[in-house]
Parts: structure tokens; C-alpha cells; sequence
């Protein structure tokens, strides 16, 4: 009989968790990714032949593993108490994933909604800050970032920043807004030259520039509303 080699013996393209990193976890089989779980199986088979064999049990139906009970994992040899309850907890977790309705990411097509975003945010400030609305190509929220914090009459923007985070999310529309403590949207020069960095920058990296908002209280201006972008 061919002796069973350890999972830190395979070749390392084959091991569970490393094959993970380097192309995601929907490239792994169930068994495989059950056995990341485990962590390891019995002196006679690896654990990713362990779990192939209870999934056979089961008709590789995951429906099914998830009515096993912890005394009918208990029963294969490798799975002690401890492996069985990280089985259930899974199974269970995946039950829960499937009950919950997907989060609705915000639109942020409109400059209004993204004033609304910012405003909150900027509102009681003193000084200037710079943030960016990352979103994808639907305009739908992916993240947004405080990147720049200042003084009364301006702050810094690194434009590197900028298409960094872009890149970083995978967004490929970009939204940049600053508040003007003074409580006058009118935009400044700075604040032109600024936008035309910006615009340039992201056309380089084929991102969308959608706008670059001056936000107030009860107000805001929009360069993309302007026309002016």
C-alpha cells in the first residue's frame, strides 16, 4: 500500500490554502475547501481526501452535510469533536449567507447624492478636507476616503492618491469633493487647476472623472452641473 503523503509534501500549486491565494476561493472544490477548515485529517488520508469521502457520503450535496450531525461526523475517522463543530459552523454560516438579501450599494450618479454623502461628513469641519467617491461603472458606491486634511482657506490634494485608491477598489469612476468652511461654494482658482489635474489624471488611467463638488452647508457646486468639466 502507497504511503500517504502529507499535504505539506504536494506540490504547492496542489495545497488547499495556497492554491486559495493565488486564484480565489471559487477555484477550490468543496473537499478542498472543507479541508482548509479541518486543518488536517487522520494518519491514513490527507484531509482533503478525508472531506471527499464525507461528501460522497453525502452525494457531494452540501444540503445534506448540513443536516450531519456532530456524532455522525464524529464518526469518521479524523473528524473529532472540535473538526465536526467547525464543520457545522460553516454549514451554518452559509445557511445564514443565503437567507440575507444583498446590500443595495448607493447610487452616486447625481452630484446631489454625492453632496449628500460628503455633507454629512464635512459639516461641522473648520477646516478644508478633500474626499473621494469611488464607484463602479453603474455609478454605485464602492468606498469613499477623507484624503486630504488642511487648513481654513485650503488643503492639499496628491492626485497620486487618488488614482492609488482608484486602482486599490477597482472603481473606475471617481468623484472628488471639498468643503469650503467659508461657506461659499464658489470655486477658486486652485480649485480649477486642481480639477484640471484630476481630470487629466484619471483620462490617463481610463477613469471616469464624474465631478468635483465644492460642498457648504445648504449648498454645493458641481463642475460637471457647471459645465465646466
Amino acid at each position: 500500500m502507497a504511503e500517504k503523503l502529507n499535504i505539506k509534501e504536494w506540490n504547492e500549486e496542489d495545497r488547499p490554502r495556497e492554491k486559495l491565494s493565488r486564484l480565489g476561493a471559487g477555484a477550490l472544490t468543496d473537499a478542498e475547501l472543507l479541508a482548509i477548515l479541518i486543518g488536517s485529517g487522520s494518519a491514513k488520508e490527507t484531509s482533503v481526501a478525508l472531506m471527499q469521502r464525507v461528501l460522497n457520503d453525502c452525494n457531494n450535496n452540501l444540503n445534506t452535510l448540513g443536516k450531519f450531525s456532530k456524532e455522525d461526523l464524529c464518526r469518521y475517522n479524523g473528524i473529532g469533536e472540535a473538526k465536526a463543530i467547525t464543520i457545522m459552523a460553516a454549514v451554518e454560516l452559509g445557511k445564514r449567507r443565503q437567507r440575507e438579501k444583498l446590500e443595495e450599494r448607493r447610487d452616486m450618479g447625481s452630484a446631489q447624492a454625492i453632496y449628500e454623502l460628503i455633507h454629512s461628513k464635512v459639516q461641522d469641519s473648520d477646516v478644508e478636507e478633500a474626499w473621494i467617491v469611488l464607484m463602479n461603472r453603474n455609478y454605485k458606491l464602492i468606498d469613499y476616503k477623507c484624503i486630504s486634511h488642511g487648513g481654513i482657506t485650503e488643503t492639499a490634494v496628491d492626485v497620486r492618491i487618488i488614482i492609488k485608491e482608484a486602482l486599490l477598489k477597482n472603481a473606475t469612476v471617481v468623484a472628488l469633493c471639498h468643503n469650503h468652511p467659508s461657506n461659499n461654494p464658489r470655486p477658486s482658482r486652485d480649485d480649477d487647476r486642481l480639477t484640471e489635474k484630476v481630470k487629466n489624471a484619471c483620462d490617463t488611467m481610463r477613469i471616469l472623472f464624474l465631478d468635483h463638488i465644492i460642498v457648504t452647508d445648504g449648498a454645493y457646486f458641481s463642475y460637471s452641473e457647471s459645465g465646466r468639466l
